[in-house]
């Protein structure tokens, strides 16, 4: 079994029968959202879901697990999704893929936000590896980039996969990749882009993570802030 089939059989063995589970992106989410349909079969585990993402969407739907429009939620028990970065007070960062504000509802509305992911993804600050993903209104975006390099951000608009255009998000959004170098907290930042006319959501979690399993050596760590 391999680290991210690892942490992903972890999480499954958390959820209870009776529970809603919202189910996250990406090629661990991907690992879970197959072991958690294993189990309905397989163990007759009840469970009702809600998935971040088409692509989830899709998955879960292909393997009879039974979904809730994301419309209908006011809560949910879990909510278990991988992270591009996970800093050593477990602030995430997420949103390489184009799905933040579903991600970040969800991971709000749950009693319980599970992260997966590898030794790979741990960085000593947000922002180490990956620009800081930045959803704005398409009418606003240049107001936002510049307020943004105000504050010493540099980035641009992110392109589409094939570098034609500009990548749109499922929320309809463009987004914009910025660092900053003059500003190492990530909760102060938080606070920053969280207020900022014309910004619908950014890939920074902070205070979110109830817990990060991490696939070390042939055996998974939960890590609590």
């Amino acid at each position: 079994m391999n680290e991210k089939e690892l942490v992903a059989v972890h999480a499954v063995n958390l959820v209870k029968d009776g529970m809603l589970v919202g189910l996250g992106t990406g090629s661990t989410a991907d690992l879970f959202i197959a072991e958690l349909a294993r189990r309905k079969i397989e163990q007759g585990l009840q469970v009702s879901t809600v998935a971040s993402s088409v692509v989830s969407t899709i998955k879960a739907q292909a393997l009879g697990l039974p979904m809730v429009s994301i419309e209908h939620l006011t809560r949910l028990d879990l909510y278990v999704d991988g992270a591009d970065e996970v800093a050593p007070d477990n602030t995430l960062l997420k949103g390489q893929g184009a799905d933040l504000v579903r991600e970040k509802l969800l991971a709000k509305a749950s009693d319980q936000f599970i992260v997966l992911v590898d030794q790979s993804k741990m960085v000593d600050r947000i922002s180490a590896r990956f620009p800081i993903p930045v959803e704005v209104m398409p009418f606003a975006w240049q107001l936002v980039k510049q307020r943004l390099e105000e504050l010493g951000g540099q980035g641009e608009l992110r392109k589409n996969g094939k570098g034609s255009g500009l990548a749109v998000s499922s929320h309809g959004s463009l987004v914009l990749d910025m660092v900053f170098p003059q500003i190492l907290d990530s909760a102060q930042l938080n606070l920053i882009l969280n207020a900022m006319p014309g910004v619908v959501e950014h890939g920074i979690f902070h205070d979110l993570a109830s817990v990060v399993l991490l696939a070390v050596d042939g055996k998974v760590r939960e890590i609590t802030a």
